[in-house]
């Protein structure tokens, strides 16, 4: 049986991410220039709705971090702290520090060591209104504002001034229909709230209609609630400071709770609706025992202790005024305030575990073989195509295609969180190395499968590093070149004929490739009489222990890398290529394919194999005769195509299935298109059919085949290679043309 409290837990890190999400973009947003109020807002409420749920689930150093990152934010948003670029610059060191902070809580860690010196470096921005200095001045405000009130009372015994301090609270709380919407239950706010004081609990069902008119959606119940003991507004407010802006509190002090007559609510009949059955142990009249129970009669069966064996740490807010004024809370809904324009509320979402998704996808799969097979016993049972079963059966494919590309869409994600993490690796790496230099990003709601995204950290990761280090020059060298001292690294993603490409540029030096040329000499990887074009030596920069780094350094200098780089691309189905320009940057560029699931792929036939080429890397198909095919060198062939000249590549002499064709006349070809803009042909006997097929990878078991992406099942049970036209093009021989023949017509 699965523990409560470890799935709300859970819940609360996920909901952490959200917020260092919106806590990123505010700050970005910030380090643009927009220093408005709101996104100032936006920043302090993250970072405080962060410290109120730790403090709910008892994580001290998460919560200490936070509160101080959120004094420094108060003074911000009040006015008393100039938005500097450094201030900006340490705001996004101490928002990195706070997702290690919240890593190191979900993952038991320990704590970051930088934290303490940044949080140090936050504080000395406020100078004499330090901490210290704080606490003493609002020690001073409450003094100045605290009114002793004196009563006329006949008793036996003085009364003065001073005993008459708050010694309780009356708390009126009435939900709106939004918090029950948001998920939450006034029963566990309550029994939080018995948790740290004495309170007698009464409820108000006067507002509750008749049956027969009753809306199950809105809230008709409130609740009066009697405080005592040793607790104070603020952390009354704690209790509710997720739901503040979905319900309605009004806390009142008592000042003498030995005659304290209890609001005399009408008596009602029957069970109010709208509550659930534990209300029974919220009783008008019940009796407190002390703090962490509340007994009505009989006694509940479970104790309060089973729903949160902690009494949760907490940290007061500088202020009640300051709760007030947050109303955006992660887990209830949103609505305005009430002096601003209603913005759009967003759609509803639920959260679903990852395997659950990924089992949906392999049925979805199952499915579409299962399809395919249908459809070919269908075909060779001979049945007419106007007949039921084959009307039936389009009808299923047609199906089958729109549940695929609806769970295909569940798995989807935007890119955005990724980029956010590379943002932390520029701040990082310009750092360590001393230069100024700015992401950024474009496209950031491109979606992209689940998978690949997890799978693209590392490699981005290095070619960030990569960019920052070889790509930049130092902030000296580009003053003296004209350019601007802070460097800009872009980070982009865009779909492009059914591919998602990634590309990472800069507007650096460019590629050295003089150096680059040196290097591969001295490594022993190229001769010091190859002639290599400019593109080639690019591809040099992936090769297994090269660098141009001329010391190890913490970045570079390993020869570790763009190597790694490529392997990792290339296991995920994609590609990678470089352009560069001397003096003006580098673009290093991914291209991926949109999932991992399944692709629509030309079922071809090559020397009695069958193989899938994906259909978005074909532009068109010919068939060749005799004219469009000219001999060039001893053993290779290209065709005239549309004006150019097309490089000519026979499947099954690459693949290994035969000898090159005496005659390619007849012969239908593939025309491709690489990411370079590059185009080839790619000669097969004939085409089958189009069609869905599942993606089943090879990488595990055998590794990365040259020009094989993946393989796939057909209907009738056989399995067929998917390959990958560009990978086969650049490790290609060529040869389309037997050395002692020549090219019939």
């Amino acid at each position: 049986m699965s523990d409560p409290m470890a799935e709300i837990k859970a819940s609360f890190f996920i909901e952490c991410e959200e917020l260092l999400e919106s806590l990123q973009d505010a700050l970005s947003d910030l380090d643009e220039g927009a220093d408005d109020g709101e996104t100032i807002n936006v920043v302090f409420r993250a970072v405080h709705s962060i410290k109120g749920g730790a403090g709910a689930f008892g994580l001290d150093a998460l919560v200490a971090f936070a509160h101080r990152f959120e004094t420094v934010l108060d003074e911000l948003r009040a006015g008393r702290l100039d938005l500097t670029p450094q201030a900006v610059k340490l705001f996004f060191q101490a928002a990195d520090l706070l997702a290690d902070e919240i890593r190191a809580a979900r993952e038991g860690s320990p704590e970051p060591e930088a934290a303490e010196e940044c949080l140090q470096a936050l504080e000395a921005l406020l100078g004499d209104r330090g901490p210290s200095h704080t606490a003493d001045a609002e020690d001073e405000v409450e003094a100045a504002d605290f009114q002793p009130m004196g009563l006329a009372l006949d008793l036996d015994f003085d009364f003065t001034p001073e005993d008459a301090s708050p010694t309780g609270f009356t708390l009126q709380f009435r939900p709106d229909g939004a918090l029950y919407a948001s998920g939450n239950e006034p029963l566990q706010l309550l029994r939080a709230l018995a948790e740290i004081a004495e309170v007698s609990i009464m409820t108000d069902a006067e507002a509750v209609p008749p049956l027969d008119a009753l809306d199950p959606e809105e809230n008709h119940l409130s609740w009066t609630v009697q405080i005592t003991g040793d607790v104070t507004e603020e952390e009354i407010r704690e209790v509710f400071e997720f739901v503040e802006d979905v319900c309605q509190i009004d806390i009142s002090p008592i000042l003498d709770t030995r005659e304290m007559p209890l609001p005399e609510l009408p008596e009602i009949d029957g069970e109010p609706s709208g509550f659930t059955e534990e209300d029974e142990k919220f009783e008008p009249e019940a009796e407190v025992n002390g703090p962490g129970s509340v007994n009505a009669a009989p006694p509940p069966t479970d104790d309060i202790a089973k729903i949160a064996t902690e009494a949760p740490a907490r940290t007061p807010d500088p202020s009640p005024a300051e709760q007030q004024a947050e109303a955006a809370k992660p887990s209830a809904a949103q609505p305005a305030a009430s002096n601003t324009t209603p913005a759009a509320e967003p759609g509803a979402t639920v959260r679903v575990d990852i395997e659950r998704i990924d089992r949906l996808v392999n049925l979805v799969g199952e499915l579409v073989i299962n399809q395919a097979m249908l459809a070919q016993s269908v075909a060779e049972a001979g049945l007419p195509p106007n007949s039921a079963v084959n009307t039936g059966l389009e009808a299923f494919m047609m199906l089958t295609r729109d549940i695929q590309d609806s769970v295909m869409m569940i798995r989807a994600q935007p890119v955005k969180p990724l980029f956010q993490r590379m943002a932390r690796i520029v701040r990082e790496a310009s750092s360590a190395i001393g230069k100024d230099v700015r992401l950024k990003t474009e496209g950031e709601t491109t979606e992209v499968d689940k998978t690949v995204i997890e799978r693209l950290a590392d490699p981005l990761t290095h070619m960030i590093r990569n960019a920052v280090d070889h790509g930049l020059e130092s902030p000296d060298m580009r003053e003296a070149i004209g350019k601007p001292r802070e460097g800009i690294v872009t980070l982009s993603a865009h779909h492009r004929s059914g591919r998602v490409v990634i590309e990472v540029s800069d507007d650096g030096g460019g590629i050295d490739r003089k150096k680059v040329f040196e290097k591969a000499i001295e490594k022993g990887f190229v001769t010091p009489d190859a002639q290599l074009s400019d593109n080639e030596i690019d591809n040099l920069l992936f090769l297994p222990g090269f660098s141009t780094a001329d010391q190890v350094s913490a970045l570079s200098g390993r020869g570790v890398g763009m190597d790694v780089v490529k392997s990792s691309i290339q296991s995920l189905g994609g590609r990678i290529s470089i352009t560069s320009e001397p003096g003006k940057g580098s673009c290093f560029s991914i291209s991926l394919p949109l999932t991992l699931a399944v692709l629509d792929g030309m079922v071809v036939n090559v020397a009695g194999e069958t193989l899938v080429v994906p259909l978005s890397s074909i532009l068109e198909t010919a068939t060749l005769t005799s004219e469009d095919i000219r001999a060039l060198g001893p053993s290779t062939n290209v065709i005239h195509l549309r004006g150019a000249f097309v490089p000519l590549f026979d499947l099954g002499a690459e693949l290994g299935y035969r000898a090159p064709k005496r005659s390619y006349s007849g012969d239908v070809v593939l025309l491709t298109a690489q990411e370079d803009g590059a185009r080839s042909a790619l000669v097969v006997d004939s085409i089958l059919e189009q069609r869905q097929v599942v993606i089943k990878g090879l990488q595990q078991s055998y590794g990365h085949i040259p020009g094989v992406a993946a393989a796939t099942i057909l209907g009738d049970g056989q399995i067929a290679l998917i390959l990958d036209p560009a990978d086969l093009v650049q490790s290609a021989s060529g040869n389309t043309r037997a050395i002692d023949l020549s090219l019939a017509g």
